[in-house]
């Protein structure tokens, strides 16, 4: 075991996915067309989400959350680990994306699995707390509005079941984090959620690096 990180140049990164992605072909086809979308900083990387395919087999999730659908990659992913009968919660806010989610969903043969809810998404989150959702769900995925880390995860928190996972995205911010004459709302949100996690007793804490970062917090 080194003490060192080894650098992952794009040569290393293109190694590293031809030898490990298996991504489906629906979900290549998806990622290759959305390259040129304006908001295509949105779709994580694939190889972030097929950590949470496999992760989600490992805890042996029946029952996820995501909160920011986008174009329906990475819920894809994920409810493509779930068993017949599993139930992926997503929350989109756009219509927009929400559909063309559905027609990933679609042609993946995973729509059956997937309760779509369009809207904020803490209002969806505070319903299903409502109507006693609470510890019920497997793991979670947070990759919306940064600004609302804090609270799609202390929701999360709640409704994720203990030994269930909390997996949250871009907590390096393409290294804002560590720059710091960067000050805007977004980047501050994301360093004051770190270090919130960083001494959050409440879960067992790691921080997969690849991608943008994905923040894993297994409910203790």
């Amino acid at each position: 075991m080194s003490r060192t990180h080894t650098a992952i140049t794009d040569e290393m990164a293109e190694y590293i996915a031809s030898v490990t992605l298996r991504e489906p072909e629906v979900l290549r086809r998806l990622r290759e067309a959305t390259t040129d979308h304006p908001n295509a900083s949105l779709c994580s990387a694939p190889e972030q989400v097929q950590l949470l395919h496999l992760l989600a087999r490992l805890v042996g999730a029946r029952k996820t959350l995501e909160v920011g659908v986008f174009l329906g990659y990475s819920s894809t992913w994920v409810a493509l680990a779930l068993p017949p009968g599993g139930r992926l919660v997503a929350c989109e806010r756009s219509s927009e994306w929400a559909a063309a989610a559905q027609r990933t969903w679609r042609e993946a043969g995973v729509e059956d699995k997937i309760d779509l809810r369009v809207g904020p998404a803490l209002l969806t989150l505070d319903a299903l707390i409502a109507s006693g959702e609470a510890g019920t769900f497997d793991l979670a995925f947070i990759d919306a509005d940064k600004t609302n880390s804090d609270n799609y995860y202390e929701r999360a928190l709640v409704l994720v079941r203990k030994g269930g996972l909390i997996a949250v995205d871009n907590v390096l911010w393409h290294g804002a984090v560590i720059d710091p004459s960067v000050r805007d709302p977004d980047t501050e949100a994301i360093r004051a959620f770190n270090r919130k996690l960083h001494g959050d007793a409440r879960v067992a804490l790691s921080l997969a690096t690849m991608g943008d970062g994905l923040m894993l917090a297994c409910k203790l």
